[in-house]
């Protein structure tokens, strides 16, 4: 069946086939010529290597070529094969209102030119089929990959990846391969909240199903890089930029429903935890520490920076009240996990609190090292650095008591 969102009239394909359990999306725009051999391949290998009934839908975004016409024949060909057209470009338009339209328990996509080995499309969704994870994504990052393609692509795709760990926290390793599936219960409650409908669509899609407490399965790849590839990277890149800043903001101001996504689909604790043992000490003090650290060689620059022109005491309290409103900040959202600006300035007041005990330390340690003697730079930092070492431990007690939150009982949601 063609189905149409325009006025084009529906075609009726004649042999009737079984409920698809997996809906492989191939979203194209002018793409006559690779369209044919790309769904009569992807056709076959699923025929010969998928033990479930499956459908092929070639979502066509405003081709202004023969590609419809392609997908209509192939369409009337092959059983199992759809078309859905649409008058706008962008491919996460297209995933969207395909995914949307199915009723496939188990959707997916890969692009036209079948870079990625289709190989990996069933490891791809058979976790998604039994239930054991969500989202699933190839990966061309991991070491058991095998990757062909130029420096120059290779170097731009870690970069971006490596951009949105950074800024985005995420901990899937390639956002960019088009090469996806989700579980359509999962996409339901996603779709509605992504708002990007070009190339930033997999990325957005992944860091709120990330958020959501989902479980992502990644599966290395064998791929291949397409030398006829049409992707305007510097516009792409930018596109990407954007909808980074769009994105991170959403997320920093909480006006995403990340809680409420946690609630209603994320992946629970598989155990309640010990009585009388605080929840996630052990993961708190590590990222506490790499956020000290951090904090700790800031506040030295920034101290040894403005030392000269302050002097010692005004630029300890001048490095101390920067990294300390970082910290909390930092703290809040990658140690305790807290997003949103739901008790922001009662944590920052916290925060304030251990800096004025912070700068009780270390000014005092200054003030006894210069009343006892002449101390070189060198000593003065090591001094200082012992202060600090004493006001972390203190900062971390004040922080999480006042940002921990115990868990409810099993069986009481929060």
């Amino acid at each position: 069946m063609t189905y149409a969102t325009g006025s084009r009239p529906a075609v009726e394909t004649r042999v009737a086939v079984p409920a698809a359990v997996l809906d492989v999306v191939v979203p194209v725009h002018n793409e006559e010529a690779d369209l044919g051999p790309c769904v009569r391949r992807l056709h076959a290998h699923l025929s010969a290597h998928f033990p479930y009934p499956f459908r092929i839908t070639v979502a066509d975004n405003a081709s202004v070529d023969a590609t419809l016409a392609v997908a209509e024949a192939l369409a009337a060909e092959l059983p199992e094969v759809r078309v859905r057209h649409l008058a706008a470009k962008g491919r996460g338009r297209a995933l969207r209102a395909t995914w949307s339209a199915s009723d496939a328990p188990v959707l997916a996509y890969l692009d036209v030119d079948l870079s990625t080995d289709l190989a990996a499309l069933l490891p791809l969704v058979a976790p998604l089929i039994s239930g054991h994870s969500d989202l699933a994504i190839g990966t061309r990052l991991a070491r058991t990959s095998r990757v062909v393609r130029g420096a120059k692509r290779e170097v731009i795709s870690r970069a971006y990846n490596l951009l949105l760990r950074g800024a985005l926290a995420a901990r899937f390793s390639d956002a960019q391969c088009g090469f996806k599936a989700i579980r359509a219960d999962v996409a339901r409650e996603l779709l509605p909240l992504v708002q990007d409908t070009g190339w930033f669509f997999d990325t957005e899609l992944l860091v709120l199903a990330q958020r959501a407490g989902l479980r992502i399965h990644e599966v290395p790849v064998d791929w291949v890089d397409d030398p006829d590839s049409r992707v305007d990277i510097v516009a792409t890149a930018l596109a990407d930029l954007r909808g980074i800043g769009r994105l991170g903001r959403a997320l920093l101001t909480g006006a995403l429903p990340v809680g409420r996504l946690r609630e209603q689909i994320g992946r629970a604790p598989l155990t309640a935890p010990p009585a009388q043992v605080p929840v996630g000490l052990p993961r708190q003090l590590a990222r506490f520490a790499a956020v000290g650290v951090a904090s700790t060689l800031a506040y030295l620059m920034l101290f040894v920076a403005s030392r000269g022109v302050l002097g010692a005491q005004w630029a300890n309290l001048l490095a101390l009240l920067v990294t300390a409103v970082a910290n909390t900040a930092a703290n809040r959202r990658l140690t305790f996990g807290i997003t949103g600006r739901r008790h922001a300035g009662r944590h920052h007041l916290q925060g304030l609190l251990a800096f004025g005990l912070g700068l009780a330390l270390t000014s005092g340690s200054l003030a006894a090292l210069h009343a006892a003697t002449a101390p070189s730079r060198p000593v003065e930092l090591a001094v200082l650095v012992a202060a600090n070492l004493a006001a972390t431990a203190l900062r971390f007690l004040l922080l999480r008591l006042a940002m921990h939150h115990r868990r409810p009982a099993p069986g009481v949601r929060g």
